[in-house]
């Protein structure tokens, strides 16, 4: 019968061709914290216990499935984002650190303000309306996608959660009959925006598993989502309202000179921690 530490060193070797070892060692802690409850610490005083044939097994197919590319959040149904655990499967993206810190910058800049009504543009796991909607003071929140899969994501997750969000099926090319003279203080979106040139740099657990629809933009226009959304913003963005977008790290000046020339006001392009052009903050025109 094999022991927990034999399945640490089965990682390392079966793995080591796919992820480096720190990151093979996080794979195994989030495998033996979901079969067996331990963590890390724990893991050290219980690193010789045998394990039964049913577990080995179960074990063995999370390995396959990882040998095969398949994200570990994607086996668990489970990703951690802004200190919360929210479902997600292969309807949704995999919630980013990139991500997080979007959120963090609309919380940490209206945290004070009160009754705020906010769309979120692409909801997939509904990471980003769920959190603004837990940490900021009785806002409305509304969320739209065009995946009625990751809508039922989301929804899950607002009810586990404990949120009250609009959730909207519409296509954003089609959509502004929906909203007729509806006005929001913050529009928030991080859409598609990976061009077919940047795969060869992705991960194959990326390309593999994670919604292309929710990642890849055509070639010939990179910017076409961020164009619609900061048009529709012009429309349904109340004076002194705030625009919020994730974007793509090469395009930081196309998307200054885009937001820019649509008249957006205090214009602001803010780099990730990694240092890569991420977030764009503008703010519309008082009338």
């Amino acid at each position: 019968m094999k022991i927990l530490q034999d399945f640490e060193l089965l990682f390392q070797h079966e793995l080591q061709t796919l992820y480096d070892n720190e990151e093979i060692k996080a794979i195994f802690f989030v495998v033996i914290a979901e079969t067996f409850g331990l963590t890390r610490a724990s893991y050290q005083f219980r690193k010789t216990d045998s394990v039964s044939e049913t577990d080995s097994a179960d074990i063995g197919r999370i390995l396959q499935d990882l040998k095969k590319h398949r994200p570990i959040q994607y086996i668990f149904n489970k990703a951690d984002f802004y200190g919360e655990v929210f479902q997600v499967n292969e309807s949704v993206l995999i919630p980013r650190q990139e991500t997080e810190e979007l959120v963090d910058l609309i919380i940490r800049n209206h945290k004070s303000s009160p009754k705020l009504k906010i769309i979120d543009i692409g909801t997939g796991s509904g990471c980003i309306p769920i959190t603004l909607s837990k940490h900021l003071n009785d806002v409305l929140v509304t969320t739209v996608d065009i995946s009625k899969e990751a809508i039922k994501t989301a929804q899950e997750n607002a009810k586990n959660f404990k949120t009250s969000i609009q959730f909207i099926n519409a296509d954003i090319f089609e959509w502004d009959y929906i909203f007729s003279d509806q006005q929001y203080d913050i529009i928030v979106s991080n859409p598609p925006y990976i061009t077919p040139r940047e795969k060869q740099y992705m991960s194959q657990n990326v390309l593999a598993y994670e919604p292309e629809l929710a990642l890849f933009i055509e070639e010939s226009a990179p910017l076409i989502f961020y164009d619609v959304i900061s048009s529709f913003a012009l429309k349904h963005l109340a004076p002194n309202g705030d625009l919020y977008f994730e974007i793509n790290q090469y395009l930081g000046a196309e998307m200054e000179d885009l937001i820019n020339k649509k008249g957006f006001e205090q214009v602001k392009l803010i780099k990730d921690i990694n240092g890569a052009d991420r977030i764009i903050h503008a703010k519309k025109k008082a009338q």
